[in-house]
């Protein structure tokens, strides 16, 4: 019995191809991002040039700029971490506010140096291991559990310094912050903000620890079945994000060269917003540490310029409020696009 012979292939028809997986565009997504942020920094530079040539591109007024961000910058390290992973920490302000009066009490300054940045370190620590504790494993809200820290923490601040501004008495705390420390003219501020970031973004995009953050933000079901340990990753977020807390409060204590219970206001929308300028998602599975640090220079970059054209806070609020609202539709159409 004959078998039927198919018809001869027209040299016509297609070959179905095999679509590209998606992650494979994240890199040149990501770079698109991070050249646009480029832009826009190098274009606020350019008109701080011009309308303030004398007062901006001064070198005392660049260090300045990168000093103070700086501080919220080590913040916003941590922040991505945990806004990646699909949480979100709005103790970081009184976190900062907790360890820089903690570590300037009168009872730690007589340790000296040493004395003053492990307390704050492990003040940091200690605040982001509560909120692992009850995020990971009390199954709490992310948005509830640090917002009661954000309340605990302020007001132990509070009375801790009744109010009252807390003095550095300590000279090599204070040397740091003195135009002698520079290296090569760099504030040793913003050295140890360099070196957070690059540690950041080695563990972030070079690390099994970073993998598994944006594997639970981007799926935490799928990672459980992966084999992650969600909960104690989880954890592991909110002790990073503590800690860099921790080394943001030293570093405003020598800015600034006090404690005091106000200390870190509002910086956790700072962070927040640094990060979703940098091309963080809100809903987790991805982000930048590139770009969170370029989100926190434009913003810093922005309040600079306008405080030298003695423009009112009011007004710089509502600017920054403007570029959240732009930096999240620009996000939204990125994502139905792809």
């Amino acid at each position: 019995m004959t078998q039927p012979v198919s018809p001869p292939r027209d040299s016509t028809d297609k070959v179905p191809q095999a679509r590209p997986p998606a992650w494979r565009g994240l890199p040149a997504r990501a770079d698109v991002r991070t050249l646009s942020l480029l832009g826009v920094l190098a274009a606020l530079i350019i008109v701080g040039g011009i309308t303030k040539p004398d007062e901006f591109l001064d070198t005392r007024n660049l260090q300045l700029v990168l000093t103070q961000a700086s501080v919220v910058g080590v913040v916003t390290v941590g922040m991505t971490f945990v806004i990646i992973s699909g949480g979100i920490d709005l103790s970081v302000g009184a976190i900062v506010a907790l360890a820089s009066v903690w570590a300037t009490t009168v009872a730690t300054q007589e340790y000296g140096f040493a004395g003053i940045l492990f307390t704050a370190l492990i003040v940091g620590v200690g605040c982001g291991l509560v909120n692992g504790v009850l995020i990971a494993y009390g199954a709490m809200v992310p948005f509830i559990a640090t917002l009661a820290m954000l309340a605990s923490a302020r007001g132990l601040a509070l009375q801790i310094t009744d109010g009252k501004t807390q003095i550095v008495t300590v000279p090599s705390v204070l040397d740091l912050g003195e135009r002698d420390a520079y290296i090569l003219g760099i504030p040793p501020l913003v050295l140890v903000f360099a070196v957070v970031t690059v540690i950041g973004w080695l563990v972030l995009n070079r690390t099994t620890f970073g993998r598994r953050t944006v594997a639970v933000g981007g799926n935490p079901e799928a990672a459980r079945l992966a084999g992650i340990d969600v909960r104690r990753q989880r954890l592991y977020l909110y002790l990073l994000s503590g800690l860099c807390c921790g080394i943001a409060a030293f570093l405003l204590i020598v800015l600034s060269g006090s404690g005091q219970n106000t200390n870190g206001n509002l910086y956790e929308l700072d962070a927040i917003a640094a990060a979703i300028i940098g091309g963080t998602l809100l809903t987790g599975g991805r982000g930048t540490i590139t770009g969170s640090v370029l989100g926190v220079l434009i913003f810093f970059t922005i309040t600079n310029i306008f405080a030298l054209n003695n423009l009112q806070s009011d007004v710089q609020q509502i600017a920054k409020g403007a570029i959240i609202v732009a930096a999240v539709l620009v996000q939204r159409r990125t994502a139905s696009t792809t």
